[in-house]
Order: structure tokens, then sequence, then C-alpha cells
């Protein structure tokens, strides 16, 4: 009897081994390992270090007990056209969903385009994860739930109940309820702070008290004589627009991003209550930056610039090193195939994003073996005079091509607040480089993409 018990559990165990061999579908107690993965997005947050720095829950639990990626940027810096990048891994050139607004953008757009048929819920989803949205989605949306979410909470919190705080709470009671499960989860977890008009909870009301926004060498810039028209019609920023409309803000802002900070906490506890958090990745970011007076412009994002196109990046979770940081360059496209990989599941060959897993190793490749570039891509806005552009990033390098002709181009290691365009001096040999680099890229598509953009 003995014998048959060992012989059958021999037999299941060498069944079990050969269907992982062949790539037989896993079930849920087969990957009973797998990683569960949050992934936390804020709203229209500048990445300033002093901004972050007042987040004592993030220093502690994410940045020290993680790794900080120092070079994150979102290839087109407005709300809806990058949180549709997150989902697909695309540039807007190709998920096409351009604006905030309809017809050119919106979730009705991506619905009607079909594009939420395959996003990385319904990726993981199909990979037996457990997944869960809470917070924002995309603009305007309005239901039916999307495919491949398991459990829905949504951007509208009760009355009377401070948004943040109900996003943690949904969240830390659908955390607290997976103790004992084996099933992995994915949690999108988006938040509206900082997002104008930024409204702090009545807890932190007296926080800050006459904080001012950062004044980087770009702030307020005196000559603009080298920039484009749409940045040279505006004037100088008067004292009352700066207390009024950069200074007070940026106040509100900091102190909405304490409950936000809260919930980061709130998270951590319960995960440990779940005993989870150590097969846990936490991936913190922004959907873009946003502009407090460089450049004169008192508030904003959707411009090629720094300050709009570049994004704190933290992730903590097993076997990340803690406390380093990155200097690749990584992208809201490599947010997707990233997720994937760490779920295990393929990734769809429409991707143009590359998977950042190989930087959450203590070897990670060197950053000339990564990428070198990426395209910045924006339509005419609506909210300004900016036309269409389109812009390669470089390591060293920003070169813009404006629909009206203009250009601009920065030395980023000499000049990193883009203070002094160099599009008529340069040399005719390093611009027609450069827009040939572009060129490359703003129609490219999948591993063309990733060819493009070069190591």
């Amino acid at each position: 009897m003995r014998r048959a018990v060992l012989l059958l559990a021999s037999t299941a165990l060498g069944v079990l081994l050969c269907a992982i061999a062949i790539g037989g579908p896993p079930t849920v107690a087969q990957e009973s390992g797998r990683p569960n993965i949050i992934f936390i997005l804020t709203d229209d947050l500048d990445a300033h270090p002093k901004s972050i720095s007042r987040m004592p829950n993030l220093r502690r639990y994410l940045i020290n007990q993680g790794t900080t990626f120092e070079n994150a940027f979102v290839t087109t810096s407005l709300c809806c056209p990058s949180r549709a990048t997150f989902l697909r891994g695309q540039y807007s050139h190709n998920h096409r969903v351009l604006t905030n607004d309809p017809p050119l953008g919106g979730a009705k757009r991506f619905r009607k385009l079909g594009r939420e048929k395959s996003t990385i819920a319904t990726w993981l989803q199909g990979g037996d994860y457990r997944t869960v949205l809470i917070g924002k989605y995309l603009n305007h949306y309005q239901p039916p739930k999307p495919p491949g979410w398991d459990q829905w909470v949504g951007q509208h919190a009760p009355d009377g109940t401070y948004q943040t705080d109900y996003y943690a709470r949904k969240a830390a009671s659908f955390i607290r309820n997976t103790k004992g499960e084996r099933q992995p989860f994915f949690m999108w977890l988006s938040t509206g702070a900082p997002h104008n008009p930024a409204e702090p909870p009545p807890r932190y009301a007296d926080r800050f008290p006459n904080v001012i926004a950062p004044h980087p060498p770009s702030f307020n810039e005196q000559d603009v004589s080298d920039k484009p028209r749409w940045i040279r019609q505006k004037k100088l920023l008067t004292s009352t627009n700066i207390h009024r409309r950069i200074d007070k803000p940026y106040g509100n802002r900091l102190r909405s991003m304490l409950a936000v900070d809260d919930l980061v906490g709130r998270l951590v506890d319960s995960l440990r209550y779940s005993r989870k958090l150590s097969n846990t990745y936490i991936v913190f970011t922004y959907d873009n930056g946003w502009s407090m007076g460089e450049h004169r412009r008192a508030k904003g994002k959707w411009s090629a610039y720094e300050e709009d196109i570049r994004v704190p990046l933290i992730v903590r979770g097993p076997s990340v090193p803690e406390g380093e940081v990155r200097t690749h360059m990584v992208l809201n496209n490599d947010f997707a195939p990233t997720f994937a990989k760490l779920g295990g599941v393929p990734t769809p060959s429409f991707v143009d994003g590359r998977s950042f897993v190989p930087l959450l190793h203590r070897n990670p490749p060197r950053p000339s073996r990564w990428r070198s570039a990426f395209l910045e891509e924006a339509v005419a806005s609506n909210s300004s005079d900016r036309p269409a552009f389109e812009a390669i990033r470089t390591t060293t390098n920003l070169w813009v091509e404006y629909a009206s002709g203009e250009r601009e181009l920065y030395n980023l290691k000499e000049d990193p607040y883009e203070l002094q365009s160099l599009h008529n001096t340069a040399s005719p040999d390093f611009k027609r480089h450069l827009a040939r680099r572009l060129d490359r890229l703003r129609d490219c598509s999948r591993e063309g993409c990733r060819n493009a953009e070069g190591f």
C-alpha cells in the first residue's frame, strides 16, 4: 500500500513537472509563488525631489526599501493618453488616444477603438490573476466595466468621504480579505491627488505653512528669445501671480499628497497582516509631470520640457535591491510588459515598450545597453497656443519639431533646465542626425520602436 502511494505521488509529480516543462497551462496551485502587483498612479504630480521628500511612508517603505529610477518618463504628458499607454504598452500614435476629451481622446475613444479588449488587466486575468481597479481609470469613463477587471471600485467616493481615504480603505480591505488565498492579484490604484484643484484632508489643513514652490533656474525664465512663439508670447509672472497661481496651489498639492502617503502606509500594514508583503511588488509613479512656473508657465503639462515628461518611479518587491538608484531610461510604455513579465503571462505583439524586470535585479544591464532615446508626441493643445509636436529625447539632447515649423534643441548635460535652445547654432549635421532618429520613431511600432530607441 505504501509503495502504491509513493508510486502515485511520484507519478503525479512527474506529470506536474512534465506539464511545466512543455508549457502546460499553470494552475493557481502550481503558480502560488507568483507575486502580487500593486500599481499606485498619482495624477499631475511634479517630479521635484522636494515634493517626494515630504512623504515619510513613501521614503520609509518604498524609497528606502526599494529601487528608485531617476530617469523615468511619460511619452505623452497628458492624463488620458498616458494612462492608455500604461494599460497597453504603446506610444499614443499607436493606441490613438490622443487627448483627454472626445473625439480624439477619453474612455469612449479607448472603447470605440477596441483597445480595452486587450490591456494589462485582460492579460493578467487570463493568467489566473485576480484584478481590481480602485480610483481613476480614463477620463470621462462611463459604465459598463471594461473587460479584464474582476473588481471595480471606480473614481467616485460616497458623499462626505475624502476620496483618497476612501481608496485607502477599499484597497486595505481587499488586501486583508486575501489572507490565506493562493491566487495572486493585480491592483491598479489611481488617486485623484494632487490634481487641481487639490483639496487636502482637514487633518492636514495646517501643514506646510507659507511653503513656496521650488524655483529652479528655469522658473519665470527671463530671456525666452530662444523659445518657440507659444512660449515667447507669455509674460513674466508677477509676484501676485506666483503666490496665487503657483505657491498657494503647491501647498495644497503637498497637503493632499500626505493622504496618499497615508495610503502607502496603510497598504503596507495590510500586506503585512495578510502575510503577502514579501511577495508583492509595489510600483509608484505619476501619469505625467507638472509645470510650476518653469519657462513662464504658471501651471500645466503636455509639452516636451523636462518638468512635464519626467516622473518619479519607485519599485519595491521580491529581490528588488533596497535603497538603490537606477539611471536607465524607463517609459510608461514599459509598465504593461513589465507587469506581464512579473505575472508570467505573454505580452501581445502590438506592444512597443520593453519589460524593465532586468533592472529590478542586483546586477542590471549597463544603462548604455538599455535605451538611448525615446519619442515625445502631442497633438495641438486646446488650452494654449502650443502647436502639435514630435520630439526625440536622448540621454544627452532634446530635439523638438513643431507643426509650425519651429524647432528646439537642448544639450541636457550642459543645460539641464533647457534655458538656451541651440537650434540656430548647432551644426547642420548634428541636427540632421537627430531629425533622422526622430523620423524612425515618429511612426514606429512594436519591435521597430525598440530598435529605433536603440540601446
